[in-house]
């Protein structure tokens, strides 16, 4: 069942894929946005960094809240959001 069920909507990442890779041994979020790009999509992990944060916290006996929340990184340079929107 783990396998329908999407926790990255955006990356269509399964929670079986998040909990194998937790059995892997990834122990932070920015650890398993890396080698699955889970948060990586058009959300910017708004919809799933909470669902995989509970995962973790499940599988190594903590607190959500001591499960470490991933790194933002803003654009090395300032750029006009017309360039982002494919204008001028």
């Amino acid at each position: 069942m783990d396998k329908e069920i999407f926790v990255c909507r955006c990356e269509d990442i399964t929670l079986a894929q998040i909990k194998e890779l937790i059995s892997q041994g990834h122990r932070t979020i920015d650890e398993i946005k890396r080698v699955s790009r889970a948060g990586m999509g058009p959300c910017q992990g708004r919809t799933c960094r909470m669902l995989i944060a509970q995962e973790l916290a499940k599988a190594y006996g903590v607190n959500v809240e001591e499960v470490l929340m991933p790194s933002f990184r803003p654009p090395v340079k300032p750029i006009k959001l017309g360039l982002l929107a494919g204008g001028e």
